[in-house]
């Protein structure tokens, strides 16, 4: 996989849109490769686009690893984002991952596929909010 950043128009103008949001954001691109996180993000993965680089869907999978509220372990292509890029819509779920700084965070996850024609998918934008353990 190449591992420069996506040149697509709607990935361009979805990164811009992230850059300036106080919600953690990240985009991934058509074939799932992350591919930017904005600086709110950078707070809950624990590091930098800079420092983490483009992964490809299989290394930030890898990378993250995710379970159910209830410990279960959750297989990849049950993952929001892998979800909306599979079925070419929107998906939501809180789960707990396992971040790049070793941190167990729970995660209330938004996926939602970025359609530049009726079925056509430039990419997926997720949103995620950190949930406070009770």
């Amino acid at each position: 996989m190449e591992r420069t950043a996506h040149k697509s128009l709607p990935l361009i103008l979805a990164r811009e849109f992230a850059a300036n949001l106080a919600t953690p954001l990240a985009i991934l691109d058509e074939h799932g490769a992350l591919v930017f996180f904005n600086e709110p993000a950078e707070q809950i993965i624990g590091q930098t686009p800079a420092e983490l680089g483009i992964l490809s869907e299989r290394e930030w999978l890898a990378r993250f690893s995710a379970e159910r509220l209830d410990g279960t372990p959750i297989e990849d292509e049950d993952q929001p984002a892998v979800v909306a890029r599979r079925e070419l819509r929107p998906t939501h779920e809180t789960l707990v991952y396992k971040t790049v700084d070793g941190r167990r965070r729970t995660l209330s996850v938004t996926a939602i596929p970025l359609l530049s024609h009726e079925d056509e998918l430039a990419g997926i934008v997720t949103a995620f909010w950190e949930q406070q353990n009770e």
